[in-house]
């Protein structure tokens, strides 16, 4: 066979940009972002009430743990940076709403409740 019957390798995309991008992707992401004044990612934290795709923008829907955050703007600057260095995302919406009032006893996983002390 010489080299002209010989098929060129296929070229292939660096990993993070095959991988799709979904909700779950998304929320991958956001586990990057920790929460300044305690410590634990977002995610854990049960701060995150919404993911939605349409296209290539992500508007994700979020809380703080309390109204009065001291470092709401870093933290939503912080999400938002998130977001736009997925690979595929052309923009990102972050919304922060206090409805319902965050509540880790309900919202937090299981290992966030233990490093946050809560135990039941």
């Amino acid at each position: 066979m010489t080299s002209d019957d010989t098929p060129a390798p296929a070229a292939t995309a660096p990993a993070t940009s095959d991988t799709p991008l979904t909700v779950e992707r998304v929320r991958d992401e956001l586990r990057n972002v920790i929460d300044p004044e305690i410590g634990i990612d977002m995610v854990s934290l049960g701060l995150i009430y919404d993911v939605r795709i349409e296209g290539s923008i992500v508007y994700v829907t979020m809380t703080l743990t309390s109204p009065g955050c001291p470092v709401a703007g870093m933290f939503i600057n912080a999400v938002h940076a998130a977001l736009m260095s997925i690979p595929g995302v052309s923009d990102a919406k972050v919304d922060l709403t206090f409805a319902p009032p965050w509540d880790p006893r309900t919202m937090a996983s299981e290992d966030a409740k233990m490093m946050l002390g809560i135990y039941y």
